[in-house]
C-alpha cells in the first residue's frame, strides 16, 4: 500500500468534519475497486496465532475494521466464533458475501469500531484483530477504542494488531506507536512488538489483557 496523496493542509481540523473526511476516504478506496489492504489471504501473523504452534484454542473474536471478511472467514473456519465490524456498508455488504459462499455463520455489524456501545457486539471477546484500523482513526477517538475493546475483552485476551508508523501518510492523524498503545490500553501488557515487511514503518503488535 502506497501513501496517499493528501497534503496535511488539507485536513479538516473540526473533529467530526475529520471523522466525515475519514469516512468519505475509506469509501472511495471501495468505491474505486479492491482496497489496497484486501488481498483476500489471511496475513502470517495471524495464522501463526491460530493455527501455529502455540495455537490460542479458539474461542470468540472481533475482527475490527473487518474489511470484505477475509480474516474472519479465516478465523470462523479455523473454529472461532466471529463478529467483524467495519464502518463501510459496502465493504460490510462484501464480508456477508463472501461469509455465505464459504457456508460460514459470521456476524458482521456495520458501524464505528470507536462507538461499539451503540452496536450489538457484546464481550467478552478472546481475540481482537485489528489490520491497520486503529492506525487511521482521528487521535480525539482513540481512547474510545481503547475503553471499548477493554470493556469486551475476557481475562487474558489477546489483540493483533498491524499498524503503520506516524509519518508514513502525510496527513496528519495516521500512524500509531508502541508508546501509545502502552499509554492508551490500561490494564493491558504490551507482549510483542515485531516490524512489518514492508518498504516503509509498519509494525505487528501483540497486547494481552490482564488477569
Amino acid at each position: 500500500m502506497t501513501t496517499r496523496e493528501t497534503h496535511h493542509g488539507d485536513i479538516p481540523q473540526d473533529e467530526s468534519e475529520l471523522e466525515e473526511f475519514v469516512r468519505d476516504k475509506l469509501e472511495q478506496y471501495y468505491r474505486d475497486g479492491k482496497p489496497p489492504w484486501d488481498t483476500d489471504v489471511a496475513p502470517p501473523e495471524l495464522t501463526a496465532l491460530v493455527a501455529g504452534d502455540a495455537a490460542l484454542l479458539p474461542g470468540r473474536a472481533l475482527d475490527l475494521g473487518c474489511g470484505t471478511g477475509t480474516n474472519s472467514v479465516y478465523l470462523a473456519r479455523n473454529g472461532w466464533e466471529v463478529t467483524g465490524v467495519d464502518l463501510i456498508d459496502r465493504a460490510i455488504d462484501q464480508a456477508r458475501r463472501k461469509a455465505d459462499a464459504a457456508d460460514l455463520s459470521i456476524r458482521f455489524q456495520p458501524g464505528d469500531v470507536t462507538r461499539l456501545d451503540s452496536l450489538d457486539v457484546s464481550g467478552p471477546f478472546d481475540l481482537f484483530f485489528d489490520l491497520s484500523c486503529y492506525c487511521g482513526i482521528p487521535t480525539h477517538r482513540r481512547d474510545a477504542y481503547a475503553e471499548g475493546l477493554t470493556h469486551r475483552a475476557a481475562a487474558g485476551a489477546r489483540l493483533l494488531m498491524f499498524g503503520y508508523g506516524p509519518g508514513v501518510f502525510d496527513d496528519g492523524y495516521t500512524g500509531v506507536t508502541a508508546a501509545e498503545l502502552t499509554s492508551r490500553f490500561g490494564g493491558w501488557e504490551l507482549v510483542d512488538v515485531t516490524p512489518g515487511t514492508n518498504p516503509f514503518p509498519t509494525n505487528w503488535f501483540t497486547l494481552r489483557r490482564d488477569g
